[in-house]
């Protein structure tokens, strides 16, 4: 699973770029705050079932030291997901670069 930055991320949503994005957190976490176009599964079965093999799909959680991200990315390579990316500074390092967010936790 390859590994990409905020910069490249930010490029892919600036350019409409066909991929998934999936925050790796729980309901609550995502309805306080995450990257807008996020999806959020409260299953692993309702990812697989709503992901396509086909799919780029780019998971992330909330910062380099969450391991959810990651352990939800190898889930899905090992289910025959052939187009995982890892954004593993998450939210926090989104955040910090002053991209947008969603949420109830966001400041308009």
């Amino acid at each position: 699973m390859r590994i990409i930055d905020h910069q490249e991320l930010k490029q892919k949503v600036d350019h409409h770029e066909s991929f998934r994005l999936v925050m790796a957190l729980s309901e609550w976490q995502y309805q306080t705050k995450h990257i807008p176009g996020s999806l959020y599964f409260a299953t692993i079965q309702d990812a697989l079932t709503e992901l396509h093999k086909e799919d780029e799909i780019v998971v992330y959680c909330s910062d380099r030291t969450c391991v959810a991200s990651a352990a939800f990315g190898k889930l899905l390579e090992y289910q025959g997901y052939a187009h995982v990316l890892h954004f593993a500074g998450g939210l926090a390092e989104w955040e910090q670069a002053g991209y947008p967010l969603e949420g109830q936790d966001v400041r308009a």
